[in-house]
């Protein structure tokens, strides 16, 4: 087990932490087939766009090793891993990557082509996050109290963090920032996992209920909002965990910069605004349960939308690991996604 790493490759197995049992618990889950990788992402025992999508590859080298590296059982685990998340666009893209090493028919066994391009998304994703966090740390004025939502560390990667990244690198860095956590309800993703994450790197932070944060932003205690995505569309519009919106309302009403930080995986110019992207309903159970414990009464309706879309105009920028995106969109989008393109040889 990395100490920087949420999953890993063991042994002909996938190890993860199951991130349900943070912060009380550092479990450990073996996952030895395709299957098994889907159930982990369905419970969140994995999660964060980055990670959905390292995990998925190694869930298709899964699938290749024990089908003796027959395609038609490569597709269906693809098919498969490809329903579990809708709204992470990061899952789709891995699939598709490892698809077209597939089908281009290399030399060696597929199995061993097919894992070999699964360390390999692994191995750049940390390079990317590298890459971001030094960008966006630049953003940040020392001493800054920067508030961000849900988790996007390396728990949410296959290392380093997007978003965290560029809170990380500013600690790093000397800068003596300071985050400001949600909670993250219904799952708690900020009180369970980001607050362990920056205690554990030693970074000072303070956590706050999701509805405090217009009240620390209006005292001026809330210098920027750095947060991740899920998915980024053509123009600029971005889906994130729910609440995400609310957050860069209550920004943009208190003129405190929002920044996004994403890998340009992240990015679907194929979607070309917010309106297109799915945004998956989750369990009710998460709504009306805390860690098993009901909090509602019997038979209440309830909505559990895991995501919402911030337009592209309450957006100060976005960081890639290409470097900073600023309005227009677009054009930067486009670029930041064929300056990747080109870093990395071509490849997706």
């Amino acid at each position: 087990m990395s100490a920087d790493a949420p999953l890993w490759w063991d042994d002909g197995a996938l190890f993860l932490i199951d991130q349900t049992a943070l912060p009380h618990e550092v479990r450990i889950r073996r996952c030895t087939s395709w299957p098994d990788v889907a159930d982990a992402i369905l419970t969140l025992q994995v999660r964060g766009a980055p990670a959905l999508g390292v995990a998925a590859a190694y869930g298709l080298a899964l699938a290749a090793r024990q089908s003796g590296g027959r395609p038609d059982a490569v597709r269906e685990a693809a098919w498969g891993l490809r329903r579990t998340r809708p709204t992470a666009v990061n899952l789709g893209w891995a699939l598709d990557h490892l698809l077209r090493v597939m089908d281009a028919r290399g030399q060696g066994r597929l199995e061993d082509r097919m894992l070999a391009a699964a360390h390999a998304l692994a191995r750049a994703d940390v390079e990317t996050n590298r890459r971001m966090g030094r960008h966006g740390a630049r953003l940040l004025r020392p001493g800054a109290a920067v508030l961000t939502y849900c988790n996007t560390g390396m728990l949410a990667t296959a290392g380093y963090g997007t978003a965290f990244g560029v809170l990380r690198a500013a600690h790093e860095q000397g800068l003596g920032i300071r985050v400001v956590a949600c909670e993250t309800r219904p799952v708690l993703q900020g009180a369970r996992l980001t607050a362990w994450e920056l205690r554990r790197y030693g970074i000072p932070c303070t956590l706050i209920t999701d509805n405090a944060a217009g009240a620390l932003m209006r005292a001026g205690d809330i210098d920027a909002v750095v947060v991740g995505a899920d998915r980024i569309a053509a123009n600029g519009d971005v889906a994130n965990k729910v609440g995400t919106y609310t957050l860069a309302v209550l920004a943009d009403a208190h003129r405190i910069p929002f920044y996004v930080a994403a890998p340009t995986s992240t990015i679907d110019l194929n979607t070309p605004d917010g309106d297109g992207i799915p945004i998956e309903e989750r369990d009710p159970e998460e709504v009306i349960s805390v860690r098993g414990v009901r909090i509602a009464p019997d038979g209440v309706a309830v909505r559990n939308p895991a995501f919402d879309v911030t337009p592209h105009r309450l957006v100060t920028a976005i960081v890639t690991e290409a470097g900073v995106v600023r309005a227009p969109y677009p054009a930067g989008l486009r670029a930041a996604v064929a300056a990747d393109s080109t870093a990395a040889g071509g490849g997706a």
